[in-house]
């Protein structure tokens, strides 16, 4: 598909991932894009589904729009977290099939796998097992939107895609250590407390489950091949390929940032999912994706940026 001459729907793109998908979006020549903020269309409210697919005219819809959070915010917000992917992505895959829109990109999650997945996680074991405990309502949002996409075109012949994007980081990530994930937030512990001199800093869990991390300017440029060349509904993994445990992301994070202090782990704390690592054949196979940029890059270039912001932030003060 050629989206240099197509109106599109970017939701979401105000947010982290959205803001490094319209910048490639942009990169590679697309114009048209339309860039709907949640001040002006609530998308929990069918209406201004509605009024959003008629102001905008949308060709293609990517759907980023969602809301996340770490462990804490899973735990504290299960219903809203639930309730509000799922009526957001539900009403938006409806009323884009109404309004003719040729293509709907959804942008899934890996908390939809089942919590004892083999490793690597292949898109066939999605229905093998319920997901982890913490993020499963989340998780099944996600999933229940994925089955509609591909039900959808069965029934309609509306074409939907569907790609599972595992944990991100990188500039402009969210760093409030009440709802971030874990590398942000490891990021702002760190530095925080090498500023104050302090000698320890607790992490949750025993440090013993492994997750894969994606730097977000490859996350973009993956949703940007998917919405050019994908054309099935089944789920396609989005990630980096590799996985390493907590305990050693929290060593190389505190090396990264100068902190010399101790690691604590509060295995009070709920660890999680054991294992996270997708399988990415297909996205290979079907997008040409290949991730770029490496962990330990990843992490010099978003601590860099944290820096540069809060100082920016601490001077507007």
């Amino acid at each position: 598909m050629d989206l240099t001459s197509k109106n599109i729907v970017i939701t979401g793109g105000g947010g982290f991932l959205g803001q490094h998908v319209v910048a490639r979006f942009r990169k590679e020549g697309c114009q048209r894009l339309h860039l709907p903020r949640s001040a002006q269309y609530n998308l929990t409210r069918s209406a201004d589904v509605d009024r959003l697919l008629k102001d905008a005219k949308p060709d293609v819809v990517v759907h980023l729009a969602a809301q996340v959070g770490g462990i804490g915010a899973n735990r504290k917000h299960p219903g809203t977290f639930l309730f509000n992917n799922l009526i957001m992505g539900t009403q938006l895959i409806e009323a884009s099939r109404k309004a003719g829109v040729e293509k709907f990109v959804m942008i899934g999650t890996i908390c939809s796998y089942p919590k004892h997945t083999p490793v690597p996680f292949r898109e066939d074991d999605l229905w093998n097992g319920y997901p982890e405990e913490t993020n499963a309502p989340y998780g099944l949002a996600k999933k229940l939107l994925m089955v509609q996409l591909q039900a959808y075109q069965q029934e309609f012949g509306f074409q939907g895609n569907n790609v599972l994007v595992v944990n991100l980081y990188g500039p402009g990530d969210n760093f409030d250590l009440e709802s971030s994930h874990v590398i942000p937030a490891l990021i702002r512990k760190c530095l925080e407390a090498k500023q104050r001199g302090d000698k320890t800093i607790t992490v949750w869990g025993t440090g013993k489950p492994t997750r894969e991390f994606l730097y977000v300017e490859d996350a973009a440029r993956a949703i940007w091949l998917a919405t050019q060349k994908l054309t099935t509904p089944d789920p396609v993994n989005i990630g980096a390929g590799q996985e390493i445990a907590i305990g050693d992301l929290v060593r190389l994070i505190a090396e990264r940032t100068g902190f010399k202090g101790d690691l604590k782990f509060d295995a009070k704390q709920p660890d999680g999912q054991p294992r996270r690592c997708l399988d990415i054949t297909r996205a290979r196979q079907l997008l040409g994706f290949e991730p770029q940029v490496s962990l330990t890059e990843g992490l010099d270039k978003t601590i860099a940026w944290y820096q540069t912001h809060t100082s920016v932030l601490a001077k507007a003060g």
